[in-house]
């Protein structure tokens, strides 16, 4: 019960142009988004944050600052004993080893993302074959009423095609079938 007052006062701003279901689906994906980064391990956390501070213009600067500050340094003029003389053999390698792990810390965001992305696909999947189920029996009970009050639409010669129920292994089939037909053309 404390739980339902705290969520009927978390709802009091919600923006009156959303209908309540609108308002309930966006906090859900919210929890499910925030729960999904709660579950990560530490290992994931790590390269995700490494990642995402590399993908910030913040990150680009600090290494330019670091470059030239490092070629400064060794062209000997700043009473610094020049420890990697031109062209920069230290630099290299440590500019290649750290592109070699941050090749890696995105690459191990990138595969968790797939994996959400992929479970997300699935769960539209699934939401859509429900969808178009539920809206074809609709549409089945719908016709028997209209045959039962004896109403004739003959205009309407889709329904019967729409009342049909849809296999996706059969769009599947008939994608590739068209694909493939327009691949032979060229």
């Amino acid at each position: 019960m404390q739980q339902d007052q705290e969520k009927q006062e978390g709802n009091e701003q919600d923006n009156p142009a959303l209908s309540r279901v609108i308002e309930r689906n966006i906090r859900t994906i919210i929890q499910l988004r925030t729960k999904a980064a709660h579950e990560r391990n530490l290992q994931s956390r790590i390269a995700d944050t490494i990642t995402s501070f590399s993908g910030h213009m913040i990150f680009g600067y600090v290494h330019i600052l670091w470059f030239v500050i490092w070629i400064l340094l060794n062209t000997g003029r700043f009473g610094v004993r020049v420890f990697d003389p031109f062209p920069y053999g230290l630099l290299t390698m440590v500019v290649s080893l750290e592109a070699i792990f941050l090749a890696t810390f995105v690459l191990i965001s990138q595969n968790r993302l797939g994996e959400e992305t992929e479970r997300r696909a699935d769960l539209d999947l699934h939401i859509g074959l429900l969808t178009e189920h539920e809206l074809t029996r609709v549409l089945q009970m719908l016709d028997a009423i209209q045959e039962k009050l004896g109403i004739v639409d003959h205009e309407n010669g889709e329904l019967a095609d729409l009342e049909m129920e849809t296999k996706p292994e059969d769009v599947l089939a008939e994608i590739h079938r068209l694909q493939a037909v327009e691949l032979n053309k060229r």
